[in-house]
């Protein structure tokens, strides 16, 4: 079996010009050899992978050709010395390599002393190596790589000439990279290509070893898909969907779509980043003269272009704005997808026109997406039949044709009395109002007697006074009205607000029950209307409050007596 070696390896640069994305400095070096204007001691630093040390063992094995003389199996290796400064950092290290320096060399014209991670050297060796970097012999050059410039002396930095290497860009990379394929046989897509470009983040020995790895999965085709699901990264074609769903106010399938990029152990921050960096490339393919800005293959950028058409620019901003406030607000908070959830709602609700927006955190109500879901279920017309037959049938049976007058009774409100504001009166009320209509339907086969108008005046004073006898006084101001207003066998009474409108409907089916049992008529209805313009004002005394309260909340008599408070009116 053959000694598989690595891309990073196989394919390291021996030249200036097979260094990739480096050209200035490599035509700066080129000048300096020709024209014999080369530094004693040289400082390359730059981030990982970018080609300091090769730019300097090339530089090393040029300064020692001889004009005329090209022969690239000699090499030079005697007068080349590596020192990898991470394990000899001492003072010690510094004072043999000083004693090296001295000695001239035997084939050709300069030693080079390479200089890996100077950074890790010592305090007290930068110093011993002060005085030979300043002052070297004639025939020495000292070449020196780091990737943290800040940690190096200033006395060190000021006796160099710097080099400072740049990133990778991702279409450089992209480009060495379908070479390298090339001469493998391998087919690789361009968008696959770029994934990788990107994903190694300036740094081509990473795009190498990230190329073999993929290699390794998809054979000698590398498609794009295979490339995303091996290296686990969020395709641009889920941000397309995401968008899509959030042009369309599509909420439910929205997050649907965030959780399943979740399940496939995706965080939520470099979810919603993305996304943000999503919006900025469509922003970018408004103008077509700033398409090249995308670091993406051409298919891509034609997505781009196709989807950017579809959104405006300020929706495009403040989407941007939203997504960054969400990414900045991550780390902080305590429920981390319960925020990126909340971008995303009001991502969708941007472009929601079916509601007034009052603030920019605007969010479309769930009302919204059951009422346009409930007409597709096909139960709703038979559910609707039933419930309209079944009453019919009961009627119609001659059971009922007897008054039951038990089933009319409905049972008082104590100290359980729930507010008039709150939900579950509401609720209360619409079971109020389907249990009415099914009392008028029973009412066609009951007595309707004739009554007189001063009879149902007397039993509805009556029963105000029983209400108040047994401690339900908020009813009964509301019931103790002083001309009742009879038309027919209609009650109508005016209130000034909601509230006691609810309070009085609540209440009403006992009275009616009393009413109709007493005059021997079924037909009795009240119709109540409220008119804010009534100048009559409901007063209640302290005592009528407090009972109130204690209706809402018994505790407060507990409350009275272990502290022995009075009221006082």
């Amino acid at each position: 079996m053959e000694h598989f070696v690595v891309s990073a390896r196989k394919y390291r640069p021996k030249t200036f010009t097979d260094v990739v994305g480096q050209q200035a400095i490599t035509n700066t070096l080129l000048n300096a050899i020709e024209n014999n204007h080369l530094a004693q001691a040289l400082l390359f630093c730059g981030p990982r992978g970018v080609g300091k040390t090769s730019c300097a063992r090339i530089l090393a094995k040029k300064i020692n050709h001889q004009e005329g003389h090209d022969d690239e199996n000699e090499d030079f290796a005697f007068n080349v010395f590596e020192l990898d400064a991470a394990s000899n950092n001492s003072v010690d290290d510094i004072r043999n390599l000083i004693d090296q320096v001295r000695i001239p060399p035997q084939v050709g014209t300069y030693k080079v002393y390479i200089i890996d991670e100077v950074h890790m050297l010592s305090q007290a060796a930068f110093n011993a190596f002060l005085k030979t970097l300043e002052e070297p012999p004639k025939h020495a050059i000292f070449i020196l790589a780091t990737t943290e410039k800040h940690k190096i002396i200033p006395t060190i930095l000021s006796r160099c000439q710097i080099f400072d290497f740049k990133r990778i860009t991702v279409k450089d990379a992209a480009n060495y990279l379908a070479y390298i394929a090339n001469e493998q046989g391998i087919t690789a897509e361009d968008d696959a290509l770029h994934i990788i470009a990107q994903k190694a983040d300036g740094a081509m020995r990473d795009a190498l070893s990230i190329f073999d790895r993929v290699v390794s999965f998809s054979g000698k085709n590398l498609t794009r898909q295979a490339v995303t699901e091996n290296l686990n990264v969020l395709d641009y074609d889920t941000y397309f969907k995401a968008t899509d769903l959030i042009l369309e106010n599509k909420i439910p399938d929205l997050l649907l779509l965030f959780n399943d990029c979740l399940s496939k152990g995706f965080d939520g921050h470099h979810f919603i980043a993305g996304l943000a960096s999503h919006f900025r490339d469509l922003l970018v393919c408004k103008n077509p003269s700033t398409i090249q800005l995308l670091e993406v293959g051409s298919t891509a950028q034609q997505h781009y272009s196709e989807q950017s058409q579809k959104t405006s620019q300020q929706f495009l901003i403040q989407g941007i704005e939203t997504a960054n406030d969400c990414d900045l607000k991550y780390k902080t908070s305590k429920n981390q997808r319960l925020l990126v959830e909340l971008a995303l709602m009001q991502l969708a609700s941007i472009t929601f026109d079916g509601e007034k927006k009052k603030s920019k955190h605007f969010i479309i109500p769930a009302t919204f997406f059951i009422s346009t879901s409930t007409p597709k279920a096909p139960i709703a017309p038979e559910v609707k039949k039933s419930v309209v037959n079944e009453p019919i049938q009961e009627i119609q049976k001659p059971e009922f044709k007897k008054p039951d007058l038990p089933k009319l009774k409905t049972p008082t409100t104590g100290k359980g009395k729930i507010s008039g504001l709150s939900l579950s009166s509401v609720r209360k009320k619409q079971e109020h109002l389907q249990s009415k209509l099914a009392e008028e339907v029973q009412h066609e086969v009951l007595p309707t007697n004739d009554f007189k108008k001063e009879d149902l005046i007397a039993y509805w004073r009556a029963y105000v006074d029983a209400l108040d006898k047994k401690g339900e006084k908020i009813v009964a101001s509301i019931l103790n009205i002083e001309e009742l207003i009879v038309k027919g066998t209609v009650i109508h009474i005016e209130l000034p607000n909601e509230t006691m409108k609810i309070d009085l409907e609540r209440a009403q089916h006992a009275l009616l029950a009393n009413l109709r049992k007493r005059l021997s008529n079924y037909n009795i209805t009240i119709q109540t209307t409220v008119n804010e313009e009534i100048q009559k004002k409901y007063i209640f005394s302290a005592q009528d409050t407090y009972e109130k309260f204690i209706e809402l909340n018994p505790a407060i008599e507990f409350l009275r007596q272990e502290f022995n408070l009075d009221i006082k009116n």
